[in-house]
């Protein structure tokens, strides 16, 4: 096939890859909703919850820019290929493990091959669609992050509550294998091939080097506020900078003597894509701590089900689908507003819901969270699909994979973060008063913050170059193809 011209198939292969997506975002949520019988059934304590809930989220996020460099290395399709495979397998060690340590291993394995597969998604669509369509594809993608993750705990609570064939927790690994049996047979049939005409060089001691940095931060991250944030968490999140100092130095030293790093530094010169990264921080940071304080809201405050307070996050899914199906006229009329006004919507959302938290305390019900969520689905379903693209606006095409693999990490990067420091600010809120009207107060706080930073990024976007007017990033080696 003639690499220069669109793949004709394009359209019919877009739900197929998207499908990896919504895997990984589904998966690396809905274990919250099953924590409860996971320590029933396995008799895991509080330790083994977090590595059973935070390991896939380390190994997903700590892999995601070499997954991303090796598609640019081997091929987008293959890796891709590869990774679902991988992910479909270890769902079904996770949907069999007997112990606690077996899932454990099996959602480690789970977060790599999921960081395999997710950065080949938009690198595939940077492949496969031309200038003109990408816009459009990029509204499903967005679309898919956002859904995937609210399904998580929408579709996981039902799942539990559905109990099929007596399953238990082991439904929502078990429900990936038939889907992903479906999706890799779907892409090695749909999935163009494409020939490199040169293949970049891959760096082993840069992604040792930013894996060890990225898992000085996000392990405390992970377990450390549920543990009282020991000293050994202070000590590895001070470690990190540094950490990452060095392993940037060691990229900027190869990139110096005419290697390639695992990290293009190049893409940082495209202002798209470094205020594109900030904007992500910010609203990722936002969304992470607003989905875990507002369960812990439906669940401990109000006493919800796992399948109720699922439920109640419907409207913000609903929102968000409707903003995303509607974006691309939506971008048409509103053009360089876009992003501003979406974020502004967010915004506004959680203003609402600390006005309600703060007007209703204990008398706070599911029912008037629909409104306030709803709007922040909206802004969410406006500003993704837009920000993605900004942020691969100054990419060429052949760093695409490394592009999304630096995208991806920072949005989970950001989850973890949100999750850990908003958390620990509503529990630190919550305090010895865990009662309806103390978990209020404590929610009412997290959506406050989270309105701040919603905020920060309404006025970062006005930063970002307007539309059309965004060069493409120089590329550290030779040009390339985007190979399959």
């Amino acid at each position: 096939m003639n690499s220069s011209l669109p793949d004709p198939r394009r359209w019919r292969t877009l739900p197929v890859i998207l499908l990896a997506t919504f895997m990984a975002a589904f998966d690396y949520m809905v274990v919250n909703v099953a924590a409860p019988s996971l320590a029933r059934d396995l008799g895991a304590g509080q330790g083994a919850l977090e590595l059973v809930v935070g390991g896939y989220g380390f190994t997903y996020a700590a892999g995601l820019v070499t997954g991303g460099r090796l598609g640019d290395l081997f091929g987008h399709r293959r890796l891709f290929l590869l990774g679902m495979a991988g992910f479909t397998a270890a769902s079904l060690l996770c949907g069999l493990a007997a112990t606690t340590p077996e899932l454990i291993a099996a959602r480690l394995l789970q977060g790599l091959a999921a960081a395999a597969m997710a950065p080949q998604v938009l690198a595939l669509i940077t492949a496969s669609f031309p200038a003109g369509e990408r816009p459009r594809a990029l509204s499903w993608f967005g679309l898919t992050i956002s859904v995937g993750a609210i399904a998580g705990q929408v579709l996981g609570g039902l799942l539990l509550q559905a109990d099929p064939f007596g399953l238990g927790w082991r439904v929502i690994f078990l429900v990936n294998g038939p889907v992903g049996v479906a999706a890799v047979v779907s892409a090695a049939r749909l999935l163009p091939r494409r020939a490199p005409a040169a293949r970049p060089g891959l760096d082993p001691v840069g992604a040792l080097a930013l894996t060890l940095a990225l898992a000085l931060a996000l392990v405390p991250l992970v377990v450390g506020r549920e543990q009282g944030w020991p000293l050994w968490s202070l000590l590895s999140l001070s470690a990190a900078p540094p950490a990452l100092a060095a392993a940037l130095a060691w990229m900027r030293r190869r990139a110096r003597r005419g290697g390639e790093p695992l990290l293009d530094l190049a893409l940082f010169r495209a202002r798209s894509f470094r205020v594109g990264l900030l904007v992500n921080v910010a609203v990722m940071l936002a969304f992470g701590g607003l989905m875990l304080t507002t369960t812990l809201l439906l669940q401990a405050g109000l006493g919800l089900d796992a399948a109720h307070a699922g439920l109640a996050f419907v409207p913000m899914g609903a929102a968000t689908m409707a903003a995303s199906l509607l974006g691309r006229p939506l971008t048409a009329r509103l053009g360089a507003r876009t992003l501003p006004t979406g974020n502004a919507l967010g915004t506004l959302g959680l203003i609402l819901l600390a006005l309600e938290l703060h007007l209703a305390g204990a008398a706070i019900s599911a029912p008037l969270l629909t409104l306030p969520l709803a709007l922040v689905g909206l802004g969410s379903g406006l500003t993704m699909p837009a920000l993605t693209g900004a942020v691969l606006s100054g990419v060429r095409p052949e760093r695409a994979g490394a592009a999304s693999g630096v995208l991806a990490t920072t949005q989970q990067f950001s989850t973890a973060t949100g999750v850990a420091v908003l958390g620990a600010v509503f529990f630190t809120a919550l305090g010895h008063h865990p009662a309806p009207a103390g978990y209020a107060g404590a929610a009412e706080l997290t959506a406050w913050l989270a309105a701040l930073l919603y905020a920060a990024a309404t006025g970062l976007v006005t930063l970002l170059p307007r539309p059309g007017s965004a060069a493409p990033a120089p590329a550290a080696g030779a040009k390339t193809s985007v190979s399959a």
